[in-house]
């Protein structure tokens, strides 16, 4: 499966990722609703954010999303991908670059590489390590780093010899 934007009904086991793996989330567009949910929800009520009339004397010239939302958005275009639906085990870490400012009206979309891989069977499964990017409409890097996911494999997900199923048998 490596380099297809195919994505199975399922997400894919650990297994069936191989680095060289590609795909390109659909795309979204950043609204002012969303940037005042994610500052009541955050908190965060920086006036580059929250005040048209003071982001308008900044060097941005208007209010620009908070670069955590992009990032919480990042991972929900991730999962419209559904490549890791129902087998992420966890979201193990990341490290991340803020580029440049995105505008309210601007549309994004990511763009992901699998990078490597590594086995992990004491975790249930194995480790994929993503390189990712949010690209805007210009096609611009907006954010982009690595991201480390344990996917579930499919020696965790078989049973067990002597385990028989959820009904009793084996």
């Amino acid at each position: 499966m490596a380099n297809s934007s195919e994505v199975p009904a399922a997400g894919m086991m650990f297994e069936d990722f191989a680095a060289g793996y590609t795909a390109q989330s659909p795309a979204r567009t950043i609204t002012e609703a969303d940037i005042t949910a994610f500052a009541g929800l955050s908190g965060d009520y920086n006036p580059l954010h929250t005040d048209a009339v003071f982001a308008a004397e900044t060097p941005f010239g208007q209010r620009i999303a908070h670069g955590m939302l992009l990032l919480s958005i990042a991972t929900g275009l991730a999962s419209r991908l559904g490549f890791i639906e129902g087998t992420a085990l966890a979201f193990l870490g990341l490290d991340w670059k803020f580029r440049k400012p995105v505008f309210i009206g601007d549309t994004v979309h990511l763009a992901v590489k699998v990078s490597g891989t590594r086995e992990a069977p004491a975790m249930g499964g194995g480790i994929v390590t993503f390189d990712v990017r949010v690209l805007n409409q210009r096609e611009e890097v907006v954010q982009k780093g690595r991201w480390s996911i344990l996917v579930r494999s499919r020696a965790a997900a078989q049973p067990s010899e002597g385990e028989g199923d959820a009904h009793g048998q084996q």
